[in-house]
């Protein structure tokens, strides 16, 4: 939960933050009682639930924030629920005549409202990166603390620090490519072996006619330090998240990594699956003899779970005094929605990333509380 100083100091915010003090029953072991829910000061209502993070988890959030703050009814079949033209996927498994968000937010407690756009409490999501994010959820400033990259390592603590200070909700998986320019593409490139990217990326390969290309020299694009997309390709290509690194330029988010991969025919980045897009191409990797293709259809492929830069995506909340849980009733309702078949299929599957299997998603709900 978040007091009032620490939602003013999310971006993007209107203001309008709990303050905290009714938050004394947030210890009910249970959690059903909708009094230990974080309530907005000078209102009846619970407050909005903040997040902020990491770019990479930035689509799934963003458009579950989307949909939950829209609370389309059940006949929305565009957004939510069926209609005669359209079934949003795994509805058949939900089939309620509520809205979104009055669902979600019911099965833990929260009254419906029964209206369009105005759900039991509202989210907001803002953009930065996993480094920014884990800092801000740390010092109390979100309750939602977005990573695609590990705690441990985006603040330099412990796997006992982790345990004791937070809770690690995964909500899907993101095969992370590496992508060139259309015209190395074009030109031969489609394929590196692992030891061929590291040796770029070290400084030890410079131009592409050393890897099949054309003799023109590489522009090494990296994310920004402190980003978890940096921090996962270091930690899982080079062994190591403070490995260095020889890159020409850094960019703090995954859209600008795309964006100059598309106006440079020289270049290459390692970003998130879902900014895949035209005048840029993810290439096949050999790692150890075998090729992993980004292509679902392959026989070995980005997004299988045994490629070697698969990466969770984290949604980090806070253990205190006021949630010793770690996560309190607000956050449980917007965090289980991602933990369904609908979820998974709307904001992980169809902004391309990697779906959890079914005994992934058991193991995340029992972190969650009871719900009522």
């Amino acid at each position: 939960a978040v007091g009032a100083a620490g939602l003013a100091g999310c971006s993007g915010n209107s203001g309008t933050g709990g303050d905290g003090a009714d938050d004394e029953s947030g210890s009910d072991e249970s959690g059903s009682d909708e009094s230990s829910n974080t309530m907005d000061s000078g209102s009846s209502g619970p407050s909005t639930v903040t997040a902020e993070g990491s770019s990479t988890v930035y689509p799934i959030s963003n458009k579950g924030s989307s949909y939950w703050n829209s609370n389309s009814p059940a006949s929305d079949g565009e957004y939510w629920g069926s209609n005669d033209d359209t079934s949003v996927p795994g509805w058949d498994q939900i089939e309620t005549d509520q809205n979104i968000a009055d669902y979600f937010a019911g099965l833990y407690g929260f009254e419906a409202t029964g209206e369009r756009s105005n759900p039991p409490f509202a989210t907001r999501v803002a953009l930065s990166h996993s480094g920014t994010g884990c800092e801000a959820v740390r010092d109390g400033l979100v309750d939602i603390g977005n990573s695609s990259g590990p705690i441990t390592a985006e603040l330099d603590i412990s796997e006992d620090e982790r345990d004791e200070n937070y809770v690690d909700h995964v909500v899907g998986r993101d095969g992370q490519p590496v992508f060139v320019s259309q015209a190395i593409y074009d030109a031969g490139v489609e394929q590196l072996t692992g030891e061929q990217i590291r040796g770029i990326y070290q400084g030890d390969i410079t131009n592409w006619s050393e890897v099949g290309g054309p003799d023109q020299e590489i522009y090494v694009v990296g994310r920004a330090e402190g980003s978890g997309t940096d921090t996962s390709f270091r930690l899982n290509m080079l062994g190591d998240a403070n490995a260095p690194m020889d890159v020409d330029t850094r960019f703090g988010q995954n859209q600008q990594v795309q964006q100059v991969l598309q106006d440079n025919d020289n270049a290459i980045g390692y970003m998130a699956l879902a900014f895949s897009g035209s005048g840029i191409q993810a290439i096949a990797i050999d790692f150890e003899g075998t090729v992993y293709r980004p292509d679902p259809d392959a026989e070995n492929t980005i997004f299988d779970s045994e490629y070697p830069l698969n990466r969770d995506l984290h949604m980090y909340t806070r253990i205190n005094e006021e949630t010793p849980e770690g996560t309190d009733m607000r956050e449980a309702a917007f965090l289980n929605m991602f933990l369904t078949d609908f979820g998974q299929q709307v904001f992980v599957e169809d902004v391309n990333y990697i779906t959890l299997p079914t005994s992934d998603i058991e193991a995340e709900r029992e972190k969650l509380p009871d719900q009522a």
